[in-house]
C-alpha cells in the first residue's frame, strides 16, 4: 500500500466522506456516520445491534461490495481496534469484536472471489473513489437513482474493482490485531486475508 493511501486510511474523518452521495446495497450511506458513533461508544448492546445491522446490510450482500464499503471499512477497522482494547472491561466491546470479525470475514470472502477473476486495475488512490465524477446527485431523488440503476453500467470498471481492492487494503491492516483475539471469526478472518 502506498504511504498516501495509508495516511488517508489513518486520518480521514467521517465528515470528509460524502456518505449521502455513495451507494449501499439498498440506498445511500447517509446514516453511516451516526451508526459509527453508536458502535464507537460501545454502550448499549441493542443500539449496537441496530447500527451494526444497518451497516452490515449496506456494505455486503451476496458477495457484492458497494461504493460505501471501503470507506465503512476504515471506520469499522478503527472501532474494531478500540473494541479489542476495551473487550475485557466492557461487555459490549467484547460482544462487538466477533461481530465485526464476522462482517470483515464476509467482505474478505467477497474480495477473494473478485481477485480470483480477471479485473482491471484499481483507481490509483483510495480517495479517488469520491471524486465528483463518481458521486451520485447531491440531493436524493429516488426516481433518478432507480433510473441510474436501470440504465446499467452504474460504476466504471476501475471504480467497481476499487470497492474490493481498497476494502482489502483496510482488512490487511487488521492482521496484526487478529492475533490478539481468540474467537472463531477472528481466526477465520486471519486466514482469509
Amino acid at each position: 500500500m502506498t504511504k498516501e493511501n495509508l495516511k488517508y486510511i489513518e486520518n480521514v474523518k467521517a465528515r470528509d466522506i460524502p456518505w449521502h452521495r455513495i451507494t449501499t446495497t439498498y440506498k445511500r450511506a447517509t446514516d453511516f456516520p451516526e451508526c459509527f458513533e453508536i458502535l464507537n461508544e460501545m454502550k448499549d448492546k441493542k443500539s449496537i445491534e441496530t447500527a451494526g445491522e444497518e451497516i452490515a446490510m449496506g456494505i455486503e450482500h451476496q458477495s457484492t461490495l458497494w461504493h460505501a464499503t471501503p470507506f465503512a471499512c476504515i471506520f469499522l477497522y478503527r472501532i474494531f481496534k478500540k473494541a479489542l482494547e476495551d473487550r475485557y472491561k466492557n461487555s459490549v466491546a467484547d460482544y462487538l469484536v466477533p461481530e465485526l470479525a464476522e462482517l470483515f470475514g464476509y467482505i474478505a470472502e467477497a474480495v477473494n472471489i473478485v481477485e480470483n477473476m480477471e479485473h482491471v486495475d484499481p483507481l490509483p488512490n483510495f480517495k479517488d473513489m469520491i471524486d465528483e465524477k463518481y458521486l451520485w446527485s447531491e440531493v436524493y431523488d429516488e426516481e433518478e437513482d432507480e433510473m441510474r440503476w436501470d440504465e446499467g453500467n452504474v460504476f466504471p470498471d476501475d471504480l467497481y474493482y476499487s470497492f474490493y481492492y481498497y476494502s482489502k487494503q483496510v482488512l490487511l491492516l487488521l492482521k496484526p490485531f487478529l492475533k490478539q483475539s481468540d474467537d472463531e471469526w477472528s481466526k477465520k478472518l486471519y486466514e482469509l486475508i
